[in-house]
């Protein structure tokens, strides 16, 4: 996003503090650059992360704007906006008056890559450490909705706003409704545990294989409503279409982007490839694969003449199809082979047989999806935006949203005799 036009730009007293907390309390995670201290960001401290396919709540990453609030879950509540009327909902009837279910979702940070952006961008210089699959515990959205009159989606949208903002500013999110019904929740547990505070403990929305900024944290109201949130559309004091309209947008340097009531696809990758949208949101998640192991944190020895690479691939709302591997630096190509759990919205695990000599290596891993859209090598120039994607680059923008390229995160690997 652009830091000149971030209406909370603010640094905020106690972010550091928050940050030592949760990286105490994890173990598994790590605090993230962000020099001018806005969000609080950890990710995961390790590549092994990436070679299984739960992710622990100790090693998932986190990032929020706001400090996290103070929360009494058994006063905190739900409001509801359909076209039957209101519901406020309690903790208690969200738990107790509707299904519960269990959601595998991998969860990406829109800025996840952002770091390897070259001129670098503003705001979080994550690497690939913002990325996690958890079982989310919940109620679907489509048993809410149906208690205030939803029963199809239409054109409209589901608004979601969060209980974390000062009076004069809103964390709202709008999604479109047909999502909402199919797929998401209003999760209150995370691997079989209360959700953690610094994951939008009572209640958070989870939108499962789109970026995380749609998950609304700390989620106090939903609304349905005849488009996105806009600036003013919300009849609430202060600014709240900040973070639709404006930031987790892809553009080149310079623009601001004009607002949109919808958006016809909103799948990310076809976005960038149309136009039908100036600007896209970031919506569904590109294609991405890491590879886990080896970590590169310390010398491999060879089981036998072998080496065993593991790592996970994904690619939102879509399923990755093909997963390769290049131990030459991407001179040539072998293919991995998909295993483990098989969800819709979770990552996939990959493995691959290496048997090298001793020396030193470059690991790139490359996803494919059933669209047959595959990771690029390398993030573009600024200056190459229009023809990037021709070019098979992923084009450099000035928020550096929904990277994927895969040299980038490549590994530097040392074989032991």
């Amino acid at each position: 996003m652009s830091d000149a036009s971030d209406p909370t730009g603010d640094r905020l007293p106690g972010r550091e503090e928050e940050i030592r907390d949760i990286v105490e309390r994890k173990g598994g995670v790590a605090p993230v650059r962000d020099e001018d201290g806005r969000y609080t960001v950890v990710g995961a401290a390790s590549r092994e992360t990436f070679a299984n396919w739960l992710t622990p709540v100790g090693e998932h990453f986190v990032c929020h704007r706001n400090l996290v609030p103070e929360i009494d879950a058994d006063s905190w509540t739900v409001s509801v906006a359909g076209p039957d009327g209101d519901l406020t909902l309690s903790m208690e009837d969200i738990r107790e008056e509707f299904p519960t279910v269990a959601v595998a979702h991998t969860m990406e940070c829109a800025g996840n890559n952002r770091g390897q952006h070259v001129p670098e961008t503003s705001s979080v210089q994550w690497g690939c450490d913002a990325a996690g699959t958890a079982f989310w515990v919940g109620t679907p959205l489509s048993s809410v909705l149906r208690r205030v009159g939803v029963e199809e989606a239409g054109s409209r949208w589901l608004t979601a706003i969060g209980g974390d903002s000062p009076d004069d500013e809103a964390f709202a999110r709008s999604v479109p409704l047909g999502k909402a019904l199919d797929d998401c929740l209003l999760a209150y547990g995370m691997n079989g545990d209360p959700l953690p505070e610094e994951h939008g403990y009572p209640v958070r929305v989870v939108v499962p294989g789109w970026y995380g900024v749609n998950s609304v944290k700390w989620v106090e109201e939903l609304r349905v409503t005849d488009g996105m949130v806009r600036e003013g559309s919300l009849d609430r004091p202060g600014t709240h279409a900040y973070w639709q309209q404006e930031a987790y947008r892809i553009h080149p340097e310079g623009v601001t982007p004009e607002e949109n009531d919808s958006v016809d696809d909103p799948d990310t990758w076809a976005q960038l490839e149309s136009e039908a949208v100036d600007h896209p949101y970031t919506f569904d998640q590109n294609v991405m694969s890491i590879i886990g192991s080896p970590s590169g944190e310390e010398s491999v020895t060879p089981r036998g003449d072998t080496v065993e690479v593991l790592g996970v691939a994904w690619a939102g709302d879509d399923r990755p199809t093909r997963v390769e591997i290049s131990t030459d630096q991407g001179e040539t190509w072998d293919d991995a082979s998909l295993f483990g759990p098989d969800y819709d919205c979770a990552w996939r695990l990959f493995r691959y047989t290496w048997r090298p000599n001793p020396g030193e290596y470059t690991l790139y891993s490359r996803a494919t999806d059933e669209r047959g859209r595959t990771q690029p090598p390398t993030i573009s120039d600024p200056e190459d935006w229009e023809t990037a994607l021709d070019d098979g680059e992923y084009p450099w923008n000035e928020g550096g949203y929904a990277a994927n390229a895969y040299e980038p995160n490549g590994v530097d690997v040392v074989v032991s005799e």
